[in-house]
């Protein structure tokens, strides 16, 4: 006690900016202890958590694997499957067990297919998980939406569609996301008719996603895409022309034509390679009429298809953008050139002038 009096004197002798350094300094101390405690039992409490995780994982998918093999092959719920579906119920009350229960359904059904898919699906609804799926869709937090949908659409929910249908234009694109990837899982083809009226980007990625889907079901109808074509959202014509390509929709032509003249130049850019690819001969005179007004990026995308359209006609245009200031679009005029009249070529090598024909010249040689 007397100790302690003696450094409280001596600790108000001090002058005051020194008594300030030493609190300055005793808290400190007293905080860095305080978190490594709080480190220390964070790091413990991970740990068990993680032990329990993984031990509930595995008591789970034992359930679920027998939930599976249980069934008698017909739609009826055997006793033991019901056992399971009742314990199951009382588990997912809890919302950490309600997390690792889903993790291991949503495991189980990436890995199985056919009526043990179906199963899984029943399951699903039979323990009531969907009432939680669906009051994510009440949440204010866009992440808790997004959650809710990606479930309903894992374990295709299929009579859900007015109630997802409300988050097509929401403000959040992971949530837009989710919408569309609903609507292409549960309704293929059909389930595009969220493009018809959609204000919002489709992002790329979304893109392949939805098409990636879509090409899982080939024995299904591909629908009219003319109105996605003339979209006033770039972003919904640009997911089209990848269908009309994918699908070789020849009926479209038409209006890729007049498209070669869209605002968007990523979009011209993608209907000349499309055009291309169908090889439609008429694109050479459109293009052809404006050729100086297009971007560089559309005169590139119209020599690389040109090689499947070329004919003689088009050897003095071609001569002409031998001397394009461009280098991709002079070396690519000179390989047509090569291809369409040797002569043509020789002669204008023997012209040639500047380091970089004479590079071309001799990778010509090569091919």
């Amino acid at each position: 006690m007397t100790n302690i009096q003696n450094i409280l004197t001596y600790f108000n002798q001090l002058p005051i900016l020194l008594q300030i350094v030493w609190i300055g300094v005793l808290g400190l101390f007293v905080s860095i202890l305080f978190f490594l405690f709080y480190l220390y039992y964070l790091r413990n409490y991970l740990r068990a958590e993680e032990v329990i995780s993984k031990n509930l994982f595995t008591e789970y998918e034992a359930s679920l694997i027998n939930y599976l093999y249980s069934g008698d092959g017909i739609s009826k719920i055997t006793s033991e499957q019901q056992e399971i579906i009742d314990k199951m119920k009382t588990c997912i009350q809890d919302k950490f067990k309600r997390t690792i229960f889903i993790s291991v359904l949503s495991k189980l059904k990436n890995d199985i297919s056919g009526e043990m898919a179906t199963a899984i699906n029943t399951l699903y609804l039979k323990t009531g998980l969907i009432k939680y799926s669906l009051n994510n869709l009440e949440s204010k937090k866009w992440d808790k939406i997004a959650l809710g949908i990606k479930e309903l659409t894992q374990f295709e929910v299929v009579n859900v569609y007015n109630e997802i249908s409300k988050y097509k234009n929401h403000d959040k694109q992971e949530v837009r996301n989710q919408v569309q990837l609903y609507y292409v899982s549960l309704f293929h083809f059909n389930g595009l008719e969220f493009l018809d009226n959609l204000k919002s980007p489709i992002s790329e990625w979304n893109q392949i996603q939805l098409l990636e889907i879509l090409q899982k079901f080939d024995d299904q109808e591909i629908t009219d895409i003319s109105p996605w074509l003339k979209s006033e959202n770039d972003s919904v014509v640009l997911f089209a022309l990848k269908l009309a390509k994918i699908y070789n929709q020849f009926q479209v032509i038409e209006i890729l034509l007049n498209l070669l003249n869209h605002k968007n130049k990523q979009i011209r850019v993608c209907v000349i390679e499309i055009l291309g690819y169908f090889q439609v001969k008429e694109v050479k005179q459109i293009l052809k009429i404006n050729f100086g007004n297009r971007s560089e990026e559309e005169k590139v995308a119209f020599f690389k298809i040109f090689e499947d359209i070329v004919d003689e006609e088009d050897e003095a245009f071609i001569i002409e953008n031998t001397s394009n200031p461009n280098f991709k679009i002079r070396f690519l005029a000179f390989k047509l050139l090569k291809k369409l009249n040797i002569e043509a070529i020789n002669l204008l090598k023997v012209n040639a002038s500047g380091i970089n024909n004479e590079q071309i010249f001799k990778f010509l040689e090569i091919i």
